[in-house]
């Protein structure tokens, strides 16, 4: 069969990579995808995300049997609505269904209803009222734009300082726009924080193996939020009954509890976790594949993920099986700045293949046959191990021996479930 992915970057390369692997995939097309990926066999097509009908009369005209979107814009953009109409498969959840996503204070009203742990909060669309409500709470605390910000519309604020400024500069000073335009304040939780995602078709839920994610820019969890800088999978240090009690209190409750409120999901449900001392809750949920993590979770994947893929959209019971032992291990390298201002036109080192570490191409793009930096996260390598530190040592001491001027790099992935 052929299929189509919706998207362009590391996320989307692993993901089609794994459908090219797959003995029932003839053709995968990315859109438009990157030039690192044609070292996977995977063909790009150059039409944006957000071209709706252009996608649809390709996928028409190269018969292809189902796309997989990737990223949350096109999701909340409502290209699953469109294609369906169009009477094409897609994988993903409609638009209504994406909002668990796209408002924070959309998800936060889902878990009050149906009784989801999460920590406690209030929204605002007026700053003298958050201002006062943050005041009132003290520190440290979270402020959240509503809507999307590309991971950074969320600011773990150590004072009370540090939190007025980050209203101010959202309800004031419309630093995210109409995403920013209202907030959700909420307690700060402490605790070991980790990313559970399942496959989800309506009220079915079929999680996957936990990761953690490395959100801040700099080594020991310091410097601004990115969109993530590593991860690993499994996590140790969160024990099974933490995961099966999350899977019980969080996943199956949102899928039933969309499927009551008229806006069921299908689609790749992700929920971000924090293991506190009154079990796990809920930071975040996206409608979508983790990046980092899917670069990580999917090679912990020992079925076919296109055949699962096509179980759920045939409406039959997919076969998932996860790898029993060992990890896998992922290191992002980010053009310098980055979260803010970075350059770009970086040149990149060259990768071998080997079955030792992978690389997959996030912010690249192509000149004069080579592959030079374009966006801000450029490229993770990944590897597995029989440990957690035999995953690490493949993938350092491979960026070790790489030229990385004008880009950087966290040092100390997967060290936490190390010490």
């Amino acid at each position: 069969m052929n299929i189509l992915v919706i998207g362009s970057g590391g996320r989307e390369h692993v993901i089609a990579q794994k459908f090219v692997q797959s003995p029932l995939v003839e053709t995968v097309y990315c859109a438009k995808g990157n030039p690192g990926m044609k070292q996977d066999d995977i063909h790009l097509v150059a039409i944006e995300e957000d071209n709706h009908p252009e996608l649809i009369q390709f996928a028409k005209e190269h018969h292809v049997d189902w796309t997989f979107v990737g990223p949350e814009v096109p999701l909340l953009n409502g290209i699953v609505d469109d294609f369906e109409a169009a009477g094409l498969k897609i994988f993903g959840p409609r638009k209504s269904a994406a909002m668990i996503e796209g408002s924070k204070d959309f998800a936060k009203t889902l878990m009050n209803k149906y009784s989801i742990p999460t920590a406690r909060h209030q929204t605002f669309f007026d700053f003298k009222q958050a201002k006062e409500y943050v005041q009132q709470k003290g520190a440290p605390i979270v402020i959240k734009a509503d809507g999307l910000a590309a991971g950074k519309g969320v600011i773990v604020a150590e004072s009370v300082e540090q939190a007025i400024e980050a209203l101010e500069d959202m309800l004031e000073g419309n630093r995210f726009g109409e995403s920013g335009a209202k907030v959700v304040v909420e307690d700060f939780l402490a605790g070991e924080e980790f990313s559970l995602l399942a496959f989800v078709r309506e009220q079915e839920v079929y999680p996957m193996t936990v990761a953690q994610d490395h959100k801040r820019a700099y080594d020991n969890d310091l410097g601004p939020n990115t969109g993530g800088m590593g991860a690993y999978s499994p996590v140790p240090q969160i024990p099974k009954e933490m995961i099966d009690e999350a899977v019980r209190t969080v996943l199956i409750p949102a899928a039933k509890g969309m499927v009551k409120d008229g806006c069921s999901f299908t689609g790749i449900l992700y929920a971000g976790l924090i293991a506190t001392d009154e079990g796990p809750k809920v930071i975040e949920f996206n409608a979508r594949f983790g990046d980092p993590e899917t670069q990580v979770v999917l090679q912990r994947l020992e079925s076919d993920l296109a055949e699962i893929i096509t179980d759920l959209l045939d409406e039959k019971q997919p076969s998932i099986k996860w790898k029993e032992g060992g990890f896998s291990l992922g290191v992002v390298v980010a053009a310098d700045g980055y979260p803010g201002e970075y350059q770009k036109g970086v040149s990149l080192p060259a990768f071998s293949s080997s079955d030792e570490t992978r690389v997959y191409y996030a912010g690249v793009e192509e000149i004069d046959n080579k592959l030079v930096s374009s966006g801000g996260r450029i490229y993770l390598v990944e590897a597995e191990g029989t440990t957690l530190e035999d995953a690490q040592k493949k993938v350092y001491d491979l960026l070790e021996t790489k030229e990385t001027t004008g880009t950087f790099y966290r040092n100390d992935i997967g060290s936490k479930a190390l010490k």
